[in-house]
This record gives structure tokens, sequence and C-alpha cells, in this order.
């Protein structure tokens, strides 16, 4: 969603209607953050079952493949309950009102505070579970939030919204609380709710990263995604393939989590791929590689007809026949071979399809170059996924690569925004830290929702001398 000049008349009309918005946002949000730690925690379970509730969670995800389509209906109502469900767990019992920390050796009271309203700028790729995040970490804090949907999202944003309204009322708590941007959304309404809100968090495209940060309003945005994942001869072939494909096909690789290229060690490489065989991944010729590039990017821009579709349904459109390579119906991954990376190398960038690119590396280091170009090109400051047994190469590339997190031994696009066998907090948006144009590189939680006061009192004096503190230097080098 790239910004440009809309007509005045366009941007007044919209400037009118985001007004509105925020009145009403305002109003409910000054009630509610009086309300107290419990009016808060009833909110966020009212958002949970919302979208958890199974008969509303099959409608949301059934709404968001007609509408966008995206993804596979079984595996978002998966996600719209897991991420959830993941979410409501971190945050039982953390208190977001009132005093959260009493610090008394430092003389310190720590008060939160809502930061007002928010605008959740949110994706096609995830358009129930996404802003239901968005939401439910708003409203833990005391806040208001207005969701920007993608133009494809509207009708499941609506959707969820009626759930969210019905289950607020439920809890006495007032509708306005949780709004969304009428119809049509346009870049000029987006970009005002932006500049009026009290914080913007945007998920999505880097357009709308961008447009966050230059709004003039304090903005979280995340990092482009293109994940590698290293593996090493150490690992075990079969159940790294498991792993991977379970990533790679969930939701039709929509998420920014998911694998885009392998790097395998040449001595694993045969293991490795008779192992993704047996999962009924599909290795492509030089030939068929050849028409799927051409199918995938037309004019330099990934092709939107191959996005979030399933690995048959490319394959049918490049003119692949699998038929006599592999026991499945259809595969479940389509396979490319590359050496190089860049613009060049449109397989060496991010694809939003069960389509992965094979790398092969002599050793560890030479995989750690070859993925460290592929950053350079995209993807910087996300996350690097490592399949091995050696927990010195996981603190190798945490100490070394430009990424945000090290995920080792997992299904990639499950663990990185958070899973019930990992401590990272549950998330769908995932900061990339400087290396990806972010001011974070945290996954994305309750903690950037709200503003902290801190009450300072006097302690005992605790002044060094200037030799505490310079005598060692001045030893060393001298004064």
């Amino acid at each position: 969603m790239e910004v440009r000049e809309a007509p005045r008349e366009q941007q007044q009309d919209a400037k009118r209607a985001v007004a509105r918005l925020i009145e009403r946002a305002r109003a409910a949000q000054s009630h509610f953050a009086q309300l107290g730690q419990q009016a808060m925690d009833d909110a966020v379970s009212a958002v949970g079952w919302a979208i958890m509730e199974p008969q509303r969670n099959r409608q949301l995800a059934e709404l968001a493949v007609q509408e966008t389509g995206l993804g596979n209906v079984a595996d978002k109502i998966t996600k719209n309950h897991r991420k959830t469900l993941g979410l409501l767990r971190d945050l039982k019992g953390v208190r977001t009102f009132g005093v959260i920390e009493e610090n008394k050796a430092l003389g310190i009271t720590e008060i939160a505070r809502p930061v007002g309203v928010v605008a959740a700028i949110t994706p096609s790729t995830n358009p129930g579970a996404t802003p239901a995040n968005n939401i439910i970490n708003a409203l833990k804090c005391g806040n208001a939030v207005i969701v920007a949907p993608s133009p494809k999202g509207l009708g499941v944003s609506r959707l969820l919204l009626e759930f969210i309204h019905a289950e607020l009322r439920k809890c006495g708590l007032p509708p306005d609380l949780v709004q969304t941007l009428p119809a049509p959304i346009t870049k000029a309404l987006t970009a005002e709710l932006m500049q009026q809100a009290d914080l913007v968090i945007a998920t999505g495209s880097q357009s709308n990263v961008r447009m966050a940060y230059t709004s003039g309003t304090p903005a979280f945005g995340v990092g482009a995604g293109n994940v590698a994942s290293i593996i090493d001869s150490s690992a075990d072939p079969l159940e790294t393939a498991a792993l991977v494909i379970a990533s790679k096909t969930f939701d039709n690789a929509t998420s920014c989590s998911s694998e885009n290229s392998m790097v395998v060690l040449a001595e694993a490489r045969d293991a490795v791929l008779n192992a993704f065989a047996t999962h009924n991944a599909l290795l492509l010729t030089a030939q068929e590689k050849q028409r799927l590039e051409e199918l995938m990017w037309k004019d330099g821009k990934l092709n939107s007809a191959i996005t979030g579709k399933s690995a048959g349904v490319i394959a049918t459109l490049a003119d692949i026949d699998w038929s006599a390579r592999i026991t499945a119906p259809e595969p479940s991954v389509l396979m490319v071979e590359e050496s190089g990376v860049g613009s060049a190398h449109p397989f060496s960038g991010e694809k939003l399809s069960p389509v992965l690119t094979l790398y092969t590396a002599r050793d560890f280091n030479d995989a750690c170059a070859t993925v460290r170009k592929i950053y350079a090109y995209m993807g910087a400051g996300h996350s690097v996924s490592l399949h091995s047994q050696d927990d010195e190469q996981a603190r190798y590339l945490a100490q070394n690569l430009p990424v945000a997190r090290v995920i080792v031994n997992q299904a990639h696009c499950f663990a990185t925004g958070g899973n019930f066998n990992n401590g990272l907090p549950f998330s769908l948006s995932m900061g990339c830290g400087t290396w990806g144009g972010n001011n974070f590189s945290d996954n994305l939680n309750y903690r950037y929702y709200m503003n902290t006061t801190r009450i300072a009192r006097t302690i005992a004096e605790n002044k060094p001398t200037v030799d505490d503190m310079l005598g060692d230097f001045f030893r060393r080098y001298g004064a």
C-alpha cells in the first residue's frame, strides 16, 4: 500500500471519517482505562473467545480464504485458535493496570499507563489472527483500537468485530473500544488513521511499514521475511524434513516465517533429499524451474496468482507433471536448486508459496556465507532456522548473522512467533531490528502497547570515586 498524494477532497473526506472514529474510540477508552485490571482481563477473554469459538472461527477462516484467495481453511482455523490461545496464556495473570513493579532497593515504583488509541494495520495473509492479536494486546493495556484491514480482508475484519462486539457487550464494555475503517479501504483513510492515532502497529507489506514510520505517530513495524534454514550433517534427516515440510506447507506458506531457502551441507545432501522425497517434495528439473520462474515473476514482481496457493495448483499452472515422481495425489512443496543470490536469481527471495529453494554448502562456514548473502538481498533481521545437534552453531549464528532469532530444530513458521514448546512470546508481528529497518527486535507483545510512569524516591547515596570507575583503565593505559 504505497502512499501517493490523494486529491484534496479525498483527503478531507478521510480526515473527517477517521476523526469520527477517533472521537468514539477516545470516549470509550477514557471510560475503559478507569475500570481496572479485571475489566481489561475480561476484555482480553472476550476477544479471545470471539475468534476461538469453533463455529465463529470456521466462519472467519472460510471467509478469509474466499475473500483473499490465500491459504486454506483448515490451517487458518488452526492459526486463529493456536495463536490466540498462546497469547491468552502469555497474558494470564500479567498486571497492566496501576502498580506493576516495586523496586525498594532503587526506590522505583512502576505504574502502567495506556497509550490511548492504537491503529492496527493488518495484512491480507492473516485477516483474522493478526487483528485479534493486536486487539487483545491493546485492550490488555487499557487502550482502544481501530483496525485498518487490507482491502481484501475488510469482510473478515467486519465479521470479527461483530463477534467481538457481542462478547464485549456481555461484559458491559463499550463496543467502540474496537472499530474498523469503513469501506472502501483507501490509502488516504489508512494514512489518516496513522496520523490521528496515538500509536501505530503495522504488520504486512513494507510499504505499509514505511507509511507507518513516516506518519508522524510513534510506530512499530515489521521487516521483510525471507527465512533461510541451515541443515547440518548432525541433524536427523527424517525429523528435519518433517519439520520443514510442516512449516512450509502450513496455510500454503503465507506466513513471513515460512522457510524460503534451505542451505544443506554437502555431506548431508543425499540423505536430506531422500527424506524430503518421503514427504512428497518435488525437486524440479532445470527446464521446470525455468517455467516456474516465468510463472511466478511477472515484470519483476511476484505473481499474485500463485501467492498462497498449494504446490499442486502452482505446478499445474507451470505445466509440471509430477505423476510418476511422487506417491501422493499432489506434491507437498516444489524445490528448485539455486547457487546465485539477488534480483537476477528471484528464487533467492521471499515467495509466499510452498516453493523452497535449495542451496548446497561445502561446510557450516560456507552455509553461513550463503545465508548472509541471502539476507543482504532480502530478509535481514527476521530469523534463521538451524537443524543441528551442535549448539555452538546456534551461538555462532546469533553472534554473526543479521537476525533477531535463531530457531533451533523446530518447524520455523510455528516457532518464530511463539510456540507451546519454546519461550518466545506468541505474536504475529516480528520485529527485525535495525537490520530490517525496524526500531525493535522482539516479538511484538503487550509491553509495546503501554506507557510506564516511574516514581523515583531517595535512597542511600551510591556515588563512586573516579578511581572506582577509571582506575583499571588508568593502570592499563595511563591517565
